[in-house]
């Protein structure tokens, strides 16, 4: 293969008529027999100009835009269907993409917009990358290493949720992860207890008072991280809510409702059943999504740093709105934090409710 010589620069491609592919997966140009075939430069001899100029990437570049208007024959989409559907709310995909695909569909895109094609400058609104899932051993899965995980044989013993739920709960979601087969029975457990949360209703309307802070912090906190892609904390707190349910001995109606429907992303099938069997009503995934009251999710009660001449020293259980009296009488009470101010006088109280006592001694 030799270059073209710089006096015969730019080549000019020929009209193409027929763009239709080949079963020979060569481009179009190399039926073009007359542009193909060309006198070498160097030795003079037959030679062939390479037809196979433009990279794989090249259709998987603009693809998404034809989907907008599929059956257009005068353009790639009409201007209605661009401004109805386009640009792309979200792209997701590996972190191999953002030095590959990414790079070239921008700039097809960028091209296309210049030339008036579409009507937006960028093709994609939003952009993340899921990480990998590493065998066992720390390495990417290959067959050759011995280390693939086949998902049907972790759906045959444990089940479709139990993978799903450990495959969001693994990890950082941009991040890479080990497979860890403890962790999935892990998940499994979660989902039993999940399941035996039926045998523990009790009577009466709404969230119960033992549970009112317990509900409004679960809601907000997966709904949070659900939106900000934060699968496996979003898990974590609703394993976390099972564990107190379970430590309480009870459940009402409404508090199961509510958290199944938050934890119906993740076990689609387990949690599905619970709503079936409970007659909650209709389908779970056509439920309303439960809302959380922002002035429920903190504790009435807390646990409270206190500082003596700015280090903290110990900390006391009181109401997140108790007055510094209240503070200071349970402060004294507190041996540890006594002791560093024996012999010591106050020389003042700095007391905010719910965030910091400190007292400064001398």
């Amino acid at each position: 293969m030799v270059p073209v010589p710089e006096d015969e620069l730019p080549v000019r491609l020929p009209d193409v008529e027929n763009y239709q592919p080949t079963d020979t997966g060569e481009s179009p140009l190399a039926n073009i027999a007359e542009w193909v075939n060309v006198k070498c430069p160097v030795c003079g001899g037959d030679a062939k100009r390479e037809t196979d100029t433009m990279p794989q990437w090249a259709g998987s570049s603009w693809y998404f835009l034809r989907y907008m208007d599929p059956r257009n024959h005068e353009a790639i989409a009409s201007k209605e269907n661009f401004n109805y559907w386009g640009p792309i709310d979200w792209y997701n995909g590996g972190m191999e993409h953002v030095t590959r695909h990414l790079i070239y569909s921008r700039f097809w895109h960028r091209f296309l917009y210049d030339i008036g094609a579409v009507p937006f400058p960028e093709p994609y609104a939003k952009r993340t990358a899921q990480g990998l899932i590493l065998g066992s051993d720390g390495e990417k899965m290959s067959k050759s290493r011995g280390n693939v995980v086949n998902p049907n044989d972790i759906i045959d013993e444990f089940g479709a949720d139990t993978l799903r739920t450990y495959i969001m709960f693994i990890g950082d979601y941009e991040k890479y992860a080990i497979w860890n087969d403890s962790s999935v029975k892990g998940c499994k457990r979660f989902l039993d207890r999940t399941w035996k949360l039926q045998d523990m209703i009790v009577e009466g309307e709404g969230y119960s008072e033992k549970h009112m802070t317990l509900m409004h912090k679960t809601i907000k906190k997966v709904s949070e991280d659900y939106e900000a892609m934060k699968f496996n904390t979003a898990i974590a707190a609703m394993m976390s809510f099972v564990n107190e349910v379970f430590n309480d001995g009870f459940v009402t109606r409404d508090e199961l409702k509510s958290f199944v429907t938050l934890l119906n992303p993740v076990a689609p099938h387990a949690t599905e059943e619970i709503w079936q069997e409970q007659n909650f009503g209709g389908m779970l995934n056509e439920a309303e999504w439960p809302v959380w009251d922002e002035n429920k999710t903190v504790d009435d009660v807390i646990e409270l740093p206190v500082q003596i001449s700015g280090k903290v020293r110990g900390k006391i259980t009181l109401s997140k709105d108790a007055d510094v009296e209240t503070a200071r009488k349970l402060a004294n009470e507190d041996e540890n934090i006594n002791k560093y101010m024996e012999g010591k006088s106050i020389v003042k109280e700095i007391y905010v409710a719910g965030k910091i006592y400190n007292i400064v001694v001398k």
